[in-house]
């Protein structure tokens, strides 16, 4: 699958800001604590894409501009990032819009993912190395789930295989819930803890035996189509291997999707962990509710793009709020942020301003601790303010601070 392009990033260091000495730390749900990354020269990293249906929505946007955060960091401090993003091209929503507006799921799919992309490269979100449809990762997937078989840790009801929990004895170290909690977490997330027949309530399906009307793909067990959790653990080990530095997606993915995928990874290789951290972005709301598809109380990306708003300014936006934490769409904060917009660029048009240095340090600082963007843009406001107010003589700075702000937050101020 095609991914978008990639936009270009300036050297920090070749604008005169050579990196400091910082670690990237990141809070792991796995632990529940914010812990140092420790990446080798490639830093690694899977971030659980769309099910393209409707696409994009501000609590994606929030999502995938978190982890973009991880990558200009990392990048900053001289590595290497390995990126891949899956994109769940077949699944029982996308099945269900299909069915519901009478068009082609693949067409559906196709449709959406292009403006997933669109949105993505508007909003200046560095493309993932490999992005790949859960449609062309099924010869993977089925490699995967035969492994699974292979170690007795599938079992079959009526046509459809699961994995069964028990298998992993280190089933719920991701999540940190107890079996209290993730059973209505569960049947709310797309699992079946009902289905009769099931060893466990709580096993997840692997594959799913085709169904009138519905696609499916031969495999070793029947003809069917593969589960989800079990997509993103073939996808990312794969191409990134076991032990790779973070797995990311929204708050919502913990659990089932995160716990169930490590589970079918540990299983499936004998290794563990599959991912070193664990790393989750709060949900975005709307109307005193958390914005879903479910709920149909989304605001697009597009439709913002559509009425004019700048893609930087639905960035800083979102850039405002802290990536773990939970919070509600207003209007009144776009405002916010395309006056802030207008404010840097008004500074960085002028023709000196104090120097960079200092921002450039403070702002690298907030971001290693877990991704501070709200003290990061605080900095750069501080700067402008003092530009605005004719402080300073440094003319590079200017150009530096441009530099600072698309290097590290994304921000382009041309």
């Amino acid at each position: 699958m095609r991914s978008w392009p990639a936009p270009e990033v300036p050297s920090l260091s070749a604008a005169g800001l050579p990196a400091p000495a910082l670690q990237l730390h990141l809070h792991d749900t796995g632990t529940g604590t914010v812990r140092p990354t420790a990446p080798g020269d490639t830093a690694r990293m899977y971030v659980c894409g769309i099910t393209p249906y409707d696409a994009t929505h501000l609590g994606h946007a929030n999502t995938y501009l978190a982890f973009d955060l991880v990558n200009r960091v990392w990048r900053d401090l001289g590595h290497t990032v390995h990126y891949v993003q899956n994109a769940t091209d077949v699944d029982d929503p996308l099945l269900e819009r299909a069915r519901q507006t009478g068009e082609d799921w693949r067409e559906l799919a196709e449709r959406e993912i292009a403006l997933f992309r669109e949105d993505m490269t508007e909003l200046r979100v560095l493309p993932p190395d490999q992005y790949i449809g859960a449609v062309e990762a099924i010869p993977m997937i089925v490699e995967m789930i035969e492994k699974l078989r292979a170690k007795d840790a599938t079992y079959t009801v009526d046509g459809d295989l699961y994995f069964p929990v028990a298998a992993d004895p280190g089933f719920g170290e991701v999540s940190r819930l107890s079996r209290e909690a993730m059973m209505p977490l569960f049947a709310e997330r797309g699992g079946d803890p009902g289905r009769e027949g099931k060893e466990d309530a709580l096993d997840a399906l692997l594959w799913l035996a085709q169904r009138p009307g519905e696609p499916g793909w031969e495999s070793p067990f029947g003809t069917g189509r593969p589960g989800w959790h079990v997509e993103c653990s073939a996808i990312s080990i794969e191409y990134l291997g076991m032990a790779f530095d973070v797995e990311g997606g929204g708050s919502d993915l913990a659990f089932p999707h995160h716990e169930m995928g490590a589970s079918h990874a540990q299983v499936a290789t004998g290794e563990r962990p599959h991912a070193r951290a664990y790393v989750h972005a709060g949900m975005v709301g709307l109307d005193g509710e958390k914005m879903s598809k479910s709920k149909g109380n989304l605001v697009f990306v597009s439709a913002l793009r559509r009425s004019g708003t700048d893609p930087m300014a639905i960035r800083l936006a979102l850039l405002a709020h802290h990536y773990r934490s939970d919070w509600e769409w207003t209007a009144e904060q776009l405002d916010a942020a395309a006056a802030r917009l207008g404010r840097w660029r008004a500074a960085v048009l002028r023709p000196a301003g104090p120097p960079a240095g200092p921002v450039a340090d403070a702002v690298r600082r907030h971001l290693a601790d877990d991704l501070d963007a709200p003290a990061a843009l605080v900095e750069i406001d501080r700067w402008a303010e003092r530009a605005a107010a004719g402080e300073g003589t440094d003319e590079a700075a200017p150009a530096r601070i441009r530099a600072i702000a698309d290097a590290l937050l994304g921000v382009t101020l041309h």
